[in-house]
């Protein structure tokens, strides 16, 4: 179903549980994604703009449809993705991928490699109790560099740090390690922006406003990207679970702060989940226009 030639591809990877579809549901405004632990072990999960419906490829090359609301039942022995359609406005610029989590051991390191090469940048999420492990490093240093936009790295779970002090530290500690290695770095609390409805406080506390501002602004000028050659196949082949051995030096990056209170993920209420790029689109629409289309530019479906 996905036509990767028409706009970017922007995967969302990180470690098993680090609120990968969360972030994909905040994004969707909707929730096709399961997150509860038990139920999160998918393949990759191709979501790209259309009338919803949904097909998982089997490891025997057959195609077989199945109701978007039965995701959570997708055998994963035979599973090799799902292409999923939504009719979600944030898909009107992108297709998003959720990548299986890189240290989860039921998930074969294939079934996600061959989706690397037709990805064009990553978020990648890190959980805040736990922020940028040494296999995260690992991992990112191979990945980065092949990638078409930079990527952006999501600080998860930040509602679990209670202290301004922690935060402060966390955030410290990723701008020096992370030495560069993303365009940018945004602390979110994924309840709290799940939560906030039309409360624009609230949606501002968590750390959503300026991540989606910074993601709107990325897609409406990609081309401007320096291109990158493909994920050749010896890249793919190092990019496998990495033990936690060191921690490789990458490239200087802006940490944007926010403030969030403490909340707990998996008690956001159901029904408050928002389209993200309808108000960043309306609010900054004289910072950052849509682009003309043109001869020269990629027209976004």
């Amino acid at each position: 179903m996905p036509d990767p030639s028409q706009k970017p591809r922007i995967a969302l990877m990180g470690e098993f549980s680090a609120g990968k579809s969360t972030l994909t549901n905040l994004l969707l405004g909707s929730r096709p994604l399961p997150v509860k632990v038990t139920a999160t072990r998918l393949p990759p999960v191709w979501i790209s703009h259309g009338p919803e419906q949904a097909q998982v490829q089997m490891a025997d090359g057959t195609v077989q449809d199945i109701a978007p609301a039965a995701l959570d039942r997708v055998p994963l022995a035979q599973a090799r993705r799902i292409d999923l359609q939504l009719p979600s406005e944030a898909l009107e610029l992108c297709d998003l991928i959720d990548m299986p989590g890189i240290s989860d051991p039921n998930m074969p390191a294939e079934v996600w490699q061959t989706v690397l090469p037709e990805v064009d940048s990553v978020i990648w999420c890190t959980s805040a109790t736990q922020a940028w492990r040494q296999s995260e490093a690992a991992f990112w240093s191979i990945l980065s560099p092949q990638l078409k936009m930079p990527g952006t790295l999501m600080v998860t779970h930040f509602d679990k740090l209670t202290s301004e002090r922690d935060r402060a530290r966390v955030l410290r500690r990723l701008e020096r390690e992370t030495d560069g290695g993303f365009g940018a770095i945004f602390p979110i609390a994924l309840p709290q922006a799940l939560a906030a409805g039309e409360d624009v406080e609230a949606w501002k506390t968590s750390g959503a406003d300026q991540f989606v501002e910074h993601l709107i602004d990325m897609l409406l000028n990609w081309e401007t990207a320096t291109a990158s050659p493909p994920l050749c196949d010896d890249t793919i082949a190092q990019l496998a679970p990495v033990p936690d051995l060191q921690r490789p030096r990458l490239r200087p990056v802006r940490a944007v702060s926010a403030g969030v209170t403490p909340a707990e993920e998996d008690t956001a209420a159901e029904g408050t989940v928002r389209v993200l790029p309808r108000r960043v689109r309306s609010e900054t629409q004289h910072a950052t226009p849509r682009p003309r289309r043109g001869r020269q530019e990629r027209r976004v479906k």
